[in-house]
């Protein structure tokens, strides 16, 4: 689709204004027609929608290598005569994680002006392999790397957007930018694209918007809350050092083994004993390497984790606590330890209280006639959308995909048999849309 000609549904939406001027009900039949139409119209790309996100699942990519992923992005731009600008999200700690980046994209649709509201979409995928068999013919090429999170179909449903976007172009009052970024995946590529400028830049972004498909919630609904919606969280990677031996003489040797077994258990103290029950937190070890043989205690052994809180503080206070823990059970034990953190810790991702406020009536409709927004309770999830979030009000929503549909699609994220309901991708093109626009006409009232 190339071009865009007036579009009578969405000149009618802005010039009724929202709650705040206009008559109430001119305005709410305009919001009627203009969920019909954006309903309509992403029901339209939905073969659209099922390549792109098949061939994205094909070509899965880890974090600060998306080259495959944002070359097809920029193309689908192209063909749309949307203008972007590429070379977004620079790996700046390649000393810690290795690939240059550079792979994010950001494009603006609409008058070029204020107002201007954000869309964002990540693009990585993970270090799994796939367990697909049998159940979809497009699982990943890329052995041991997977979409595992709905990247694929994040990406796919913000270039459904696009398109949606660019034919109603000539009759949005204001701007959308659209943001493809790369890393999220404990990469913060979210922070490296908002320290380049994605918010600053002119037009300066007043509001940003993103959603997750949630395998945990029904097709067809949208869930989210007011404040906290998912956790702050940092990674950890300890290596303790003993003195090495044969496993025969153990009291030759000061084995690590035992000391890093004890600062595991030690560490799910923090939780239990170091925090409020009031107040909710996580210490996860996901990872304990040691020794290559039967017969030998090694020299060292490693472990790697995360912890999350609901807050940056709480956050900071469980570091704080792991270093102590860590550092003091590993002197009982004779051993030496050393403790690196993650270049990025994430804060948690927060919801702007008026934003989630101006939106929590209406969300619900713009994925499914007469649903309604569901208030979850906070998750203990990740994401980058808050170094977002912590400059601009912003909200985040979790979009519904556990049909049961396709075979694998209630399998939980990161699990190696996830898989999307495709039938979702149409709602979140509706989501993006309709949130993007009634946010430029609320921005608009607000000034009036």
């Amino acid at each position: 689709m190339h071009g865009s000609r007036r579009n009578n549904v969405v000149e009618s939406f802005f010039s009724t204004g929202g709650s705040s001027g206009g008559n109430n009900n001119s305005s709410s039949s305009d919001d009627d027609a203009l969920l019909r139409e954006v309903r309509e119209r992403a029901n339209g790309i939905y073969d659209f929608l099922v390549y792109s996100r098949r061939f994205l699942h094909q070509h899965p990519e880890l974090m600060y290598k998306e080259e495959i992923t944002s070359a097809y992005v920029q193309k689908v731009l192209g063909d749309l005569d949307i203008q972007f600008t590429t070379g977004w999200g620079k790996n700046t700690k390649q000393n810690r994680i290795s690939g240059s980046g550079g792979y994010g994209i950001v494009a603006d649709i609409g008058t070029g002006g204020p107002p201007c509201v954000l869309l964002r979409a990540d693009m990585d995928a993970l270090p799994i392999l796939e367990r697909t068999e049998g159940v979809n013919e497009f699982k990943s090429q890329n052995d041991g790397k997977m979409h595992a999170c709905g990247h694929d179909g994040h990406t796919t449903m913000l270039l459904g957007a696009a398109n949606l976007l660019k034919s109603m172009e000539n009759s949005i009052n204001g701007t959308v930018r659209l943001m493809f970024q790369p890393a999220e995946e404990g990469g913060a590529g979210g922070k490296r694209m908002r320290e380049e400028g994605v918010l600053t830049m002119d037009p300066v972004v007043k509001h940003a918007f993103g959603l997750h498909l949630w395998p945990t919630i029904p097709s067809g609904s949208v869930a989210s809350r007011s404040g906290a919606l998912l956790a702050a969280f940092e990674q950890f990677e300890i290596l303790v050092s003993g003195v090495g031996g044969h496993a025969a003489m153990p009291h030759q040797t000061i084995d690590p083994i035992v000391a890093a077994s004890t600062i595991v258990m030690n560490l799910q103290t923090i939780i239990s004993r170091n925090l409020s029950p009031l107040e909710s937190g996580v210490c996860s070890v996901t990872k304990f390497e040691a020794g290559d043989a039967y017969n030998v205690i090694p020299h060292s052994a490693l472990l790697r984790g995360t912890i999350r809180a609901l807050s940056t503080e709480t956050l900071l206070s469980l570091k704080d606590r792991v270093l102590h823990v860590v550092e003091t059970t590993a002197a009982m034990h004779g051993c030496n330890v050393t403790i690196e953190w993650a270049p990025d810790f994430y804060p948690p991702t927060v919801n702007d209280p008026l934003l989630f406020e101006s939106f929590s009536k209406y969300v619900g409709g713009m994925v499914a006639q007469d649903s309604k927004l569901t208030n979850i309770e906070p998750t203990m999830g990740a994401e980058d959308f808050a170094f977002l979030a912590e400059h601009v009000p912003s909200t985040f929503f979790l979009l519904g995909q556990g049909s049961g549909k396709s075979p694998d699609s209630s399998f939980g994220l990161h699990h190696p048999h996830f898989a999307i309901d495709e039938s979702v991708l149409p709602q979140g093109v509706e989501l993006h849309v309709n949130v993007a626009l009634r946010a430029l006409r609320k921005l608009a009232d607000d000034e009036n």
